[in-house]
């Protein structure tokens, strides 16, 4: 008999939901199968069998909650169909053994008192559970929110029972007419997100600054060596490997849009992962290109098709998603003409893209119809100053009407 568990995905992922069973009770499964989806608060990771044999038991229904470690599911060994009867009046019995699996429970009990899951490192979760502490009380230093075991050092031994009573107050049930309103849930992908934009909003010093750039020669270089570009590589040459090069090279210029507050210390990156927002039918991810200063344009390219289609296929992994230090975000792919980005994690900037408009511009004293797009760049204000945020935009708006001098920075 082998035991499926929720495996360990990373360090910041404590839990998941079911999303489908591909393997119903009775069926084959051979080693290394998927048999399960499950969806976290960043990617849908798909859980294999370590063992050939016949699914027995399943223990989480779809859209049941699961802790990390937690047995979700039995395959014993067998052909298929003979087992599958005997799983039904089985599956009640096997619960005693749920606690075993989910040993970690007791911990939410004390953890969560205050009906929201905290993130927390192994070691802080343990530490509050021996003080008795509720890791919702306690103040994270971590600008992602993220309780260490200093914070819950930090704050003391107090007992449980004095939060528990702020959760009083919203009592009243506001009645809904269902013919009126549909009522639908958030994936738990849409309330990471919320909550990570919310985060963001209450924790950094945000401010945007615009800046518009005229695109008539970066069209025109694209127009001109597209099919070129295609035959040599067999890439498509976009505008994102453009902007993704022009970025890199503003950031060499202005390091403290590259760098991340971390406690009282201003972190300075010295790599260039630049993040790249896609949407998805669940929501927005940002996968990363790693080391965009060492790609050349169709790698750039290349990585961004990449990712844009796992990001679709729902096939992203952790890596994929962590250790930015840069995003872009292209809201003209949807029609926007203007917005105010909201920065991502920890990072200190983000850059806004939007559609790409002609509008009578002045050039050289003469009135003349361009196509000019709006920059947008979001920053942290408690380490990037006015200057460095304009020179930043400023710069990124000089390499793109001038690409060619893209070059002499690849």
């Amino acid at each position: 008999m082998a035991e499926i568990k929720v495996p360990e995905l990373a360090e910041s992922i404590t839990e998941g939901s079911i999303a489908q069973w591909v393997k119903k009770v009775g069926d084959r499964v051979e080693k290394g199968e998927f048999i399960v989806e499950l969806e976290t608060d960043k990617v849908n990771a798909e859980i294999i069998s370590e063992e050939a044999g016949v699914l027995t038991q399943i223990l989480a229904e779809e859209g049941d909650t699961v802790l990390v470690g937690q047995v979700i599911a039995v395959v014993e060994a067998g052909e298929g169909a003979a087992p599958a009867p005997a799983a039904a009046p089985v599956a009640a019995a096997p619960t005693p053994a749920a606690p075993q699996a989910a040993a970690p429970t007791p911990a939410p009990v004390v953890e969560e008192t205050s009906g929201e899951r905290v993130i927390a490192s192994p070691a802080a979760r343990k530490l509050a559970r021996e003080k008795g502490i509720d890791l919702a009380a306690v103040s994270p230093v971590d600008p992602q929110g993220r309780v260490r075991v200093q914070d819950v050092a930090a704050h003391g031994t107090a007992p449980v029972a004095a939060p528990q009573a702020a959760p009083a107050a919203p009592k009243a049930v506001v009645a809904v007419d269902e013919s009126r309103v549909t009522i639908e849930k958030m994936s738990r992908r849409r309330q990471t997100i919320a909550k990570r934009l919310l985060e963001v909003k209450q924790s950094t010093a945000m401010l945007t600054t615009f800046n518009e750039v005229d695109m008539t020669n970066v069209m025109a270089l694209r127009s001109r060596k597209k099919e070129q570009f295609f035959e040599s590589t067999g890439s498509k040459l976009g505008f994102m490997s453009f902007f993704t090069k022009a970025v890199v090279a503003a950031l060499k210029k202005y390091p403290y849009v590259n760098a991340q507050i971390v406690g009282d210390e201003i972190h300075l990156n010295n790599f260039f992962d630049i993040g790249v927002a896609v949407s998805t039918e669940e929501g927005l991810v940002v996968p990363v290109v790693r080391d965009a200063d060492r790609k050349n344009f169709a790698e750039i390219e290349d990585s961004i098709a990449d990712l844009a289609k796992k990001a679709r296929d729902k096939k992203l992994g952790i890596a994929d998603l962590q250790g930015g230090s840069f995003t872009i975000t292209n809201g003209g792919v949807f029609g926007s003409l203007m917005s105010t980005p909201i920065m991502n994690g920890t990072q200190a900037a983000i850059l806004g893209m939007h559609s790409i408009k002609k509008r009578p511009v002045e050039v050289n004293g003469e009135v003349e119809i361009r196509p000019m797009m709006y920059l947008a760049l979001s920053y942290d204000h408690r380490i990037i100053d006015g200057k460095d945020s304009v020179g930043f935009l400023k710069t990124v708006k000089e390499l793109l009407e001038n690409p060619e001098d893209l070059l002499l920075n690849s």
